[in-house]
């Protein structure tokens, strides 16, 4: 499904996605390959299926976004949502932060990277997918 109109809500949420997504899309599918059965991962809430958010991230970043479905945005929106609330509510001192780390590379955001204005793959002046 094609969208052609310019919707200033999906505008920011493609934005507020791509600022939160630090890994770029190759890296992202790495580390999904990678960690399938290995790492301990965890959600805010107990519903949530973070691998398979994870999994729709990485469709996502190989999209342009007049291409995105409302299942796309409605996607984007649980990612951007799931990330905040991880940021927000990081391990206490002297507990181990690997889960969380996991859980936030699995998203597509690497808590290690400093977290730059927009995420590695965004340019909202290019097209997308990029050329590479």
């Amino acid at each position: 499904m094609v969208q052609t109109r310019n919707d200033p809500e999906r505008d920011e949420l493609w934005k507020e996605f791509h600022r939160l997504v630090t890994m770029p899309s190759p890296e992202l599918s790495d580390w999904l390959v990678e960690t399938r059965e290995g790492v301990e991962i965890y959600a805010a809430e107990p519903d949530v299926d973070v691998r398979e958010l994870g999994d729709g991230v990485s469709r996502i970043l190989a999209k342009r976004k007049e291409d995105l479905t409302p299942a796309d945005e409605d996607l984007m929106a649980e990612v951007v949502d799931e990330i905040s609330q991880l940021l927000e509510n990081p391990p206490g001192r002297g507990t181990d932060s690997g889960p969380w780390q996991d859980t936030l590379r699995t998203l597509g955001h690497d808590p290690l990277r400093e977290t730059e204005e927009l995420g590695a793959d965004f340019d909202e002046e290019e097209e997308y997918p990029p050329d590479r």
